[in-house]
């Protein structure tokens, strides 16, 4: 083979060399822009992700604080008609014999050694009294009703309750007013659910500083018959 042929020959194959180092430096290249591209991209997502996840947080911040303070607020406000019972006269022993109430509801006395459950319990049909004092000496709110009370107000009494730790509802046909709301000591008859002092009873009185036993169990007790 002449010497012309060799060096043409490695001429060519040092030009397929720088060719193919060309081709992977470009495809290097290619592939650090795709990950650049992928990592920011990711990134982006990221941010953004944990942007709106603090933005909700911040939000819902934001309710409780403006519920917190609606609370206090309500339960800072006098309510109308409300009537209360001395705390010391208002016995509280564990009896099996029957207690007969010199109110209806009953607010407070002696009381069956079994509560009602009361974590935002819906009662279709009229409860014990006896086990029903007991919630109230938890910090129960108990809300009754007659037939007199309108579908709707009955609901929505009914969704109120259902969210509310330590309250229960039931119907009650020998109370004297259409609606009455019941804590230990403390009770208020309204004649619609709209009525303000719906709201006001149960920030006042929902776990109150009328609480003989506050945060006692309000579930594992009596529940629907």
């Amino acid at each position: 083979m002449s010497f012309d042929r060799r060096t043409r020959i490695e001429q060519m194959r040092n030009a397929d060399r720088a060719r193919d180092r060309r081709n992977r430096v470009l495809v290097i290249g290619l592939s650090v822009v795709v990950v650049a591209g992928l990592v920011g991209f990711g990134t982006s997502v990221l941010l953004d992700k944990s942007e709106a996840a603090d933005k909700e947080q911040a939000a819902a911040a934001q309710d409780a604080k403006a519920a917190s303070t609606d609370k206090e607020k309500l339960a800072s406000e006098p309510i109308k008609g409300l009537k209360t019972w001395d705390a010391k006269k208002l016995t509280r022993n564990h009896v099996t014999t029957t207690v007969t109430y010199p109110m209806k509801p009953p607010v407070g006395g002696d009381h069956s050694p079994v509560w009602m459950n009361c974590d935002g319990e819906v009662y279709k049909k009229a409860i014990p009294d006896m086990s029903a004092v007991h919630s109230l000496e938890h910090g129960s709110v108990w809300v009754t009703y007659t037939d007199k009370a309108s579908a709707a107000d009955v609901a929505a009494l009914a969704k109120r309750v259902g969210k509310t730790p330590y309250s229960l509802m039931s119907p009650y046909q020998d109370q004297a007013g259409t609606i009455t709301l019941s804590a230990w000591g403390n009770q208020v008859t309204v004649d619609s659910a709209a009525d303000r002092r719906v709201d006001q009873f149960f920030a006042k009185f929902v776990q109150g500083a009328q609480t003989p036993e506050p945060g006692a169990a309000c579930t594992g007790g009596l529940g629907a018959q």
